[in-house]
Formats: structure tokens, sequence, C-alpha cells
């Protein structure tokens, strides 16, 4: 941001105290002062210590000293006032909540970021998207998409800065934190990109925060948005694929929301309805009256596009073995998981089993 925002409230302190008030960024030059003549001087020792402190106040050198931070959480600038008794203590609390305040006044107005964020979030009126986007000079109808990055391992506040070097376009790309596990990416594509390299992209992102912090991350992403009115969709849409991919999908990294296929209607459907779907499927015996072993059949039978021969093969048992199985679960179920229809109706079961047993956990 510019430091005349600064200089501005500074000179306004400078004529209701004889105290010498000031401004220095996270490498200790100081950029703003009621003294012009400290302008640009460097105090090293004074940003360490203050990094060091948290949100609390620092005495060093016959001044105290109070951190202002970033959107993202990290040390920014650090308001100073000249003095050490308890004056000079109250002084700079206040010259720190007159600075705090320019700073988010001016980042709220002209920071495009937080513009963007606030449509991620749906935070702004349609109506009012069209006159800041005149505002910031922002181009409305240009085709992006959200990524949402939500670190499972751990969380670390560098992730921002990791994730802001893959895109150094800031006037079109934006990474936003959301909170504390959450960040999003909002990237401009072309008007004709494709799943694959969205998929890229986020494979690109997902690399670098495990080689270079030691995260691990689930990366969703929604449908690209054609306006930016659409952009709070396209969250969602990344939102809604890291949820039903944590219940059907637990081996990927990376959800593309259409992909998500008949589980993101699962996941939309009231647990009264699934249970009222399965006592009807299972008429005979509960699902849960299948052991381990018979699910594991099951399952590869699924992944073997029902093919006798190619799933017997894959789990190492002879061809009437696997048909001996079968019968066993047409006998439990009353479904012959050979028929086409009573298949999809089996696999839509369990795939309403495992979504309700992630309701539980809840």
């Amino acid at each position: 941001m510019s430091n005349s925002i600064f200089q501005n409230v500074i000179v306004q302190l400078k004529d209701i105290s004889d105290r010498v008030f000031g401004v220095i960024d996270g490498e200790g030059c100081v950029v703003s002062c009621t003294d012009m003549t400290m302008l640009g001087e460097r105090w090293p020792e004074a940003a360490v210590k203050v990094a060091g402190s948290g949100d609390g106040m620092v005495s060093f050198n016959q001044k105290f000293f109070k951190a202002i931070f970033s959107s993202a959480g990290a040390f920014e600038y650090a308001v100073f006032c000249s003095g050490t008794d308890e004056a000079a203590h109250s002084s700079c609390l206040m010259a720190h909540i007159a600075l705090n305040n320019a700073k988010l006044f001016y980042e709220e107005k002209h920071d495009r970021g937080t513009f963007v964020k606030n449509i991620v979030m749906d935070n702004i009126l349609p109506g009012d998207i069209y006159i800041r986007a005149k505002e910031l000079h922002f181009v409305t109808d240009a085709p992006r998409v959200v990524f949402l990055v939500r670190q499972t391992s751990h969380a670390d506040v560098a992730t921002v800065d990791v994730l802001t070097e893959l895109f150094p376009d800031k006037s079109q790309d934006f990474v936003l934190s959301i909170n504390e596990t959450d960040v999003a990416v909002v990237q401009q594509v072309s008007a004709n990109v494709s799943a694959a390299e969205l998929e890229k992209t986020a494979q690109e992102m997902e690399k670098v925060l495990k080689n270079e912090l030691g995260i691990k991350a689930v990366i969703g992403f929604g449908t690209v948005a054609e306006h930016l009115r659409s952009l709070a969709d396209s969250f969602k849409e990344a939102q809604t694929a890291i949820d039903v991919g944590k219940v059907f999908d637990t081996e990927k990294s990376i959800i593309n929301y259409e992909n998500l296929g008949i589980g993101r209607l699962i996941y939309q459907l009231p647990t009264t309805l699934c249970d009222i779907f399965l006592s009807e499927v299972f008429k005979k015996n509960s699902i849960d009256s299948l052991d381990q072993e018979t699910l594991f059949t099951i399952n590869k039978f699924f992944e073997n596009n029902l093919n006798v021969s190619e799933t017997s093969r894959k789990l190492f048992v002879h061809r009437n073995t696997l048909v001996y199985r079968l019968e066993k679960i047409k006998k439990l179920t009353g479904l012959d998981l050979r028929e086409f229809d009573h298949a999809i109706v089996f696999k839509v079961a369990l795939m309403v089993r495992k979504y309700l047993s992630s309701r539980e956990f809840r």
C-alpha cells in the first residue's frame, strides 16, 4: 500500500502531540514519521524484536512499537512512539488504532484482492460488483476458475506466499486466505481451458506445498465462471468437491466438481430419505449384514465392470468361487449383481450407506 496513507495520519498526530510518531516496515525501514529527518533510517533490530512480540507492545531504544499485520496474519509494519513512560505507551496504542484503521480502509477501498474475496465469499451485492469493478478497472467477463486448497496435515501461514509465487500476475490471479486451513486461488484462464489443464494446475499447487512446506492438501475446483458474479458459485462448487470427495473418493487429493457424478446428488439428500431407500432396497437383510470380505468382492466386481472372469482373476480365485459368492449375495439381499439394473441399485445403496456413515461422525 502507499506510504502516503500512513503519512496523512502521522501529520495529524503531529498536531496533537509533541511525541515523535512513525511507522517502520517489515525490514525496519522508517517509511513515515512526524520527524521528516528520520525517514529512510533503518532499524533492523527493532523489526526483529517486533516480529517476535506477536500482538504485544515492545519497548526498544527509547520508543514503544506495536505491529500492524497483513490480511494473511504476517508482520508487515509497526507503529512507534517516542518515550518510555505510560503516556508514550497509551499514545502508541492510539496511533496504532488510527494507522491500522487507515490501512484497512485503504485496502477495503482499493485492494483488488479484497474485492475478489468479497465476491468469492458472496459478501457483495451483484449490483455493487459492476460499480467496484469499474472503479478498479477490473475486467468482468473474463473466464476464471476457483481452486480451494484445504491443508489437511497441518496449516501454515506461508501457504499463501508459496502459492502466490505460482501465480505472479497479481492483476489477473488472486491467492486468498479464507480461514486457518483453506486458501482460495482465483485464476483467469483461457476460454477453452480443459479439465486436464485445470487438474495439472492443481497438481502443481499440491507439489509445491509438499516440497516447500511439507504440507498435505486436498484441492477442489469448480466450473469455469464466465463472469465475476459467478465466482461465488465456482467457489461453492470447489467446497462441494472437497466435501463430497471426502466421503466417496477418499484416495483422491485433487477433485473436479464436474466429476463428482452421483455422489453429488447423494450428498444433497436428507438422511431420513437415505434410510428409507436402504430399508426398501434391503428388505431381506440389512446391508450391514455383509461382511468385509463380501464387500471387498462386490467392490472388485464393480471395478471390473461386472465382468466375472476379470474379477476372479484380480481376486486370485476360481471363476466358480466368485459365482458362488455372487449367488450368496443374491440370497442375502435379493439382488443379483450380474444383472445391470440390480448392480446399479446396489452401487447406489453402497454410496448412500457410506454417506450416512460420514454423517454419523460429524
